[in-house]
C-alpha cells in the first residue's frame, strides 16, 4: 500500500517534545497506557495528559510552517515571476503569480495585480481561456484603472484566438475543457467476476468469483480522502536546461495540483483563508470547503507540523460527521462501550441491540464510512511509544479544532440510513459538540492508527529530462496519500496478480458530490482502477502489492519490512520459492545464472566472466575453476561509483551537453575489475541514459541499440509481461519513428500496445500516440 515516508509523521519537534513527555511520565501511569485495551480509553487518558504547555510547543513550531496570507510575500512571488516573465519562462512565472495569489489577502492590491500578472502569462502559454478567467478576477478585484487598458487589450487577444469571436465572450467565463476522460462518470466499486470473501486468518479479502482474463477490470475506486504530499520536487528539467531545473526545485506538489482531486494546474483557484490550499476550480474549492477545509483552514499550519497521517485521520473524521460516526459505532457496540463507567469491556457481540446483525468487521460496505472505519486498526500491535504519540497529537489536534464548533453534518447520512436525507434532525449544536469532541477524536486516533496498514500511495507518472529530448523518460512519484475503502480489501503478495492505475481530476457521480456550481460543472476527484495483471483462475486470491516487491527488493529485506510496517510475515509465492529455490542452490552448490535480487544479482566475474554469487564472506565466482573472490566493500564501492557517474551523467544531459554525457558513460562501462551482467538493472540504466545521449546528438541507430539492451535488463527484473518493460518499449518506438525505421516501429508497436492495454487500459494517452505512429509509418 504505502512505504511510510517522513513527511507522514509529524516533525521531529514535536516527536521528541512527546517521547520527553512519556519519558516524564509516572511507571504505573505508563501501565496505564499501555494496557489500554480499547482506543475510547486510550485517547480519553491522552486528553487528560495534554496540558496547555503542548498547545503553546505545538503553536511555537507552527510558525515555522507559514500559512497565513501576506501582502509582503505576495509581492515577492510577483516580483519573481516577473523575472520569469522577462526571461520567457512563462510556466514559472505562471507558478510565481500563482504563489502569490495564494499569499495575497482578500481585497490588497497585490491580489488584482497577481492575478493581471498570471493571465499575461497564461496568454503567453496559449491558455487564452483560464487568461480571460485571471482577466476577470483581477477586475473585479479593483485592479489599477490607469492600467484596465492592457487588460482589454489581452482580452480582445484571447477572445480572437478562441473559435468565434461573440460566442467565445459570451461563454468564456466558462471553465476550460479538459480532455475526455474513460473514467469520468464510471460506475464506483467490485465487478462480477471478483467477490468478497473472508477468513479467521485473512480476514475481508477478495477472490476471482469466476476465471478472470489478464487486463480484465476487477473494480473501481475513489479515496474516501486523500492528502496531497507537501515538499515533493517535481522532476527536474521539465522544460529542458539549468534554468528549468532550478525552476523545479521552488515549486512542490502543493503547488502544483489541485489539493482536493490532484490535477496538475498552473491556474490554481486559492482559499480565501490561507496561502497554503488551492484548487483547479471553484467546485473542487466548495467541495473541499464543505467537507474538511472550513475546520483545517485555521489549523493548515498545526496540521502541516502534524504530518500527512493525521491531517488524513482528521479529514476522513470530519468528513464523516458525528452522525456517521456514531452509526458505525453503534454497529460495533462501541458507542455502547463508550458509555459504561467499568474498565472491563465486554465484546460488541455481549450487546443485545447486535445479535441478530452479522458482524460489520466481516462485511463489505462499499465506499461508504463504514467500510473505513471497520479497517484493522491494530492497537495491540502498535508499540507503547508510537500509540503515546499517536494520542496525544490527536488529543492536542482536538483541543485547538474544539474551538471552531462543530464538525459539518455528513453529506451521504440520508443514504447510510437508508432514509431521505432531508434528516429534520439537527446535528452538531454547541451543547452536543462541546459533549462529543472525545467522540470525534476517538474516531481520528482509530483512523490514524488504522493508516499505517491501510494508507494507499497516490502515484503519478512524471516526465524527466527536457521536454523537447527526442527519447521521453517518466518515472512514478507518490504525489498523495489516501485511504481507499474497496482498494483496501486487498491483501498484499510481492508478486501480486493485480494492476493499478490512479485518474485525477476524474468526474465523480451525482452520488459522491452533490456540488453543483455557477457554472453547471461538477467537481472533480481521484480514482483507481484495479486490472488482472495475469489470468486469475475462479477461487484464487484477488492480490495487490504493498510496497516492497519482489523485482525491486530481496526476500529477507521485503519480510522485515512487511513485519514492522504491517505486522505478518509474508509467505506469498515470491517469498516461499526463493527461500526453497536458495536452499536447493545452496545443498547444490549450483552454477546456474543467478536472477538479480539485490546489489549483488548480475554481477560478472572480472577475470573468467562467470557470474558471482553472494556468500558469507563476500561474493565468489560460480566457475569451480575460476573461483575468484570479491569482498562484499568492494563490490559496494564500484556500484556506487557507477550511480554517481550516471547521475552525473544525466546532470551533463539536463545542462545540454550530451557528448560529455556520452564520454563519462563509455569510461564507466569499460573500467576493470567488476562487471555487470546485461540483466543487472544498473546495466539497464547506463544503457538507458547512453540511449538518451545517441539520441540527444541524432545518432539513432545507436540510441535505438543501447535502448534495447535496457530492455534486456528491464524484462529480466520486471518480467516480459510489465508495465516497466512496455514504458521501455513505447520509448523505443518512438525512438524508430523519430528515425524514420519503418519496419522496426511496425514491429516493436503491437509488444508495446499489449503491454499498455494490459496495464493500463485501451483508452491511454500511449496507446492513442502508438495508434497515431502506426497509420503514419503505413
Amino acid at each position: 500500500m504505502i512505504a511510510e515516508n517522513v513527511m507522514d509523521f509529524p516533525c521531529v519537534q514535536w516527536q521528541d517534545h512527546v517521547a520527553q513527555k512519556w519519558i516524564g511520565l509516572d511507571p504505573q501511569l505508563k501501565d496505564t497506557l499501555t494496557s489500554q485495551p480499547e482506543i475510547d480509553d486510550l485517547f480519553k487518558c491522552a486528553l487528560t495528559l495534554t496540558t496547555q504547555d503542548d498547545l503553546g510547543f505545538l503553536e511555537s513550531i507552527s510558525l515555522g510552517y507559514c500559512a497565513q496570507k501576506d501582502a509582503e510575500l505576495a509581492a515577492k512571488c510577483r516580483e519573481r515571476g516577473n523575472s520569469s516573465f522577462k526571461s520567457r519562462d512563462y510556466a514559472a512565472a505562471a507558478l510565481h503569480y500563482s504563489q502569490g495569489i495564494c499569499f495575497a489577502p482578500q481585497g490588497s492590491d497585490q491580489l488584482s495585480l497577481c492575478y493581471a500578472n498570471r493571465s499575461a502569462a497564461l496568454h503567453h502559454l496559449q491558455h487564452h481561456q483560464e487568461s480571460l478567467d485571471d482577466i476577470d478576477r483581477a477586475v473585479k478585484n479593483s485592479y489599477p484603472s490607469h492600467l484596465l487598458h492592457k487588460l482589454e487589450d489581452r482580452r480582445t487577444s484571447c477572445l480572437k484566438h478562441l473559435s468565434g469571436g461573440r460566442q467565445a465572450k459570451e461563454d468564456h467565463r466558462r471553465p476550460a475543457s479538459k480532455s475526455p476522460n474513460p473514467l469520468d462518470g464510471v460506475e464506483f466499486g467490485i465487478r462480477p467476476r471478483a467477490a468478497v470473501g473472508f477468513t479467521s486468518e485473512k480476514g475481508r479479502h477478495l477472490v476471482a468469483a469466476e476465471g478472470v482474463a489478464a487486463g480484465e477490470v476487477l473494480l473501481h475506486d475513489r479515496p474516501y480522502s486523500c492528502v496531497l504530499i507537501p515538499g515533493m520536487e517535481e522532476a527536474k528539467g521539465k522544460g529542458g536546461g539549468r534554468r528549468h531545473a532550478e525552476a523545479a526545485v521552488l515549486f512542490g506538489m502543493e503547488h502544483r495540483r489541485c489539493h482536493r482531486c490532484l490535477t496538475q494546474t498552473l491556474c490554481p483557484v486559492p482559499c480565501e483563508g490561507c496561502s497554503y490550499s488551492r484548487y483547479c476550480s471553484i467546485p473542487c474549492q466548495r467541495d473541499a470547503w464543505e467537507e474538511h477545509h472550513r475546520w483545517e483552514c485555521p489549523l493548515a499550519a498545526d496540521l502541516k507540523a502534524m504530518g500527512v497521517m493525521s491531517q488524513l485521520a482528521l479529514r476522513v473524521a470530519l468528513k464523516a460527521g458525528l452522525k456517521n460516526i456514531k452509526i458505525a459505532r453503534v454497529s460495533t457496540g462501541d458507542e455502547h462501550k463508550g458509555s459504561q463507567s467499568s474498565p472491563n469491556r465486554e465484546s460488541s457481540g455481549s450487546d443485545p441491540r447486535l445479535s441478530n446483525q452479522p458482524d460489520p468487521c466481516t462485511s463489505y460496505h462499499g465506499d461508504s464510512y463504514p467500510s473505513v472505519f471497520h479497517l484493522q486498526h491494530h492497537l495491540n500491535l502498535h508499540g507503547p511509544e508510537v500509540r503515546f504519540l499517536c494520542a496525544v497529537t490527536i488529543a492536542t489536534l482536538l483541543l485547538k479544532i474544539s474551538k471552531a464548533g462543530p464538525p459539518p453534518p455528513s453529506r451521504d447520512l440520508g443514504r447510510l440510513l437508508g432514509a431521505d436525507s432531508q434528516s429534520p434532525e439537527k446535528e452538531g449544536s454547541a451543547a452536543d459538540w462541546s459533549a462529543n469532541v472525545w467522540l470525534l477524536g476517538s474516531a481520528v486516533l482509530r483512523h490514524v492508527l488504522q493508516l499505517r496498514c491501510n494508507a494507499q500511495a497516490i502515484l503519478a507518472l512524471q516526465d524527466t529530462g527536457a521536454a523537447n529530448s527526442p527519447v521521453q523518460s517518466s518515472s512514478e512519484i507518490r504525489i498523495a496519500t489516501a485511504i481507499f475503502p474497496t482498494l483496501s480489501l486487498l491483501n498484499h503478495s510481492c508478486c501480486p496478480n493485480t494492476s493499478l492505475r490512479f485518474s485525477t481530476g476524474t468526474s465523480v457521480s451525482a452520488d459522491c458530490s452533490e456540488s453543483v456550481t455557477e457554472y453547471g460543472s461538477t467537481a472533480r476527484g481521484v480514482t483507481v482502477t484495479v486490472r488482472a495483471s495475469k489470468a486469475i483462475p475462479a477461487g484464487q486470491e484477488i492480490l495487490h502489492c504493498y510496497g516492497p516487491h519482489s523485482s525491486r527488493m530481496a526476500t529477507r529485506e521485503r519480510q522485515r519490512l512487511l513485519q514492522e510496517q504491517y505486522y505478518f510475515l509474508c509467505q506469498c509465492e515470491a517469498c516461499t520459492q526463493r527461500q526453497q529455490q536458495e536452499e536447493e542452490e545452496e545443498a547444490k552448490g549450483s552454477e546456474s545464472t543467478p536472477q538479480w535480487s539485490g546489489v549483488g544479482g548480475g554481477l560478472v566475474c572480472g577475470k573468467c566472466k562467470g557470474f558471482l554469487k553472494e556468500g558469507a564472506k563476500g561474493f565468489i565466482c560460480l566457475r569451480s575453476s575460476c573461483g575468484h573472490r570479491v569482498s562484499a566493500p568492494e563490490v559496494s564501492r564500484r556500484l556506487q561509483e557507477i550511480k554517481a557517474d550516471l547521475e552525473k551523467a544525466v546532470d551533463l544531459m539536463e545542462r545540454e551537453r550530451p557528448d560529455e554525457a556520452l564520454r563519462l558513460l563509455r569510461r564507466t562501462q569499460n573500467q576493470p575489475g567488476l562487471t555487470l551482467a546485461e540483466t543487472h538493472p544498473l546495466q539497464g540504466e547506463l544503457a538507458d541514459a547512453t540511449a538518451r545521449a545517441h539520441a540527444t546528438m541524432g545518432d539513432w541507430n545507436n540510441a535505438a541499440s543501447y535502448l534495447e539492451r535496457s530492455a534486456v535488463a528491464i524484462a529480466a527484473q520486471y518480467g516480459e509481461d510489465s508495465i516497466e518493460l512496455g514504458r521501455q518499449l513505447f520509448k523505443l518506438a518512438q525512438l524508430h519513428f523519430n528515425g524514420a525505421a519503418r519496419g522496426p516501429a511496425l514491429s516493436v508497436i503491437p509488444k508495446v500496445r499489449r503491454l499498455f492495454c494490459l496495464h493500463v487500459g485501451p483508452h491511454c494517452d500511449e496507446i492513442q500516440e502508438l495508434q497515431a505512429m502506426e497509420d503514419c509509418l503505413r
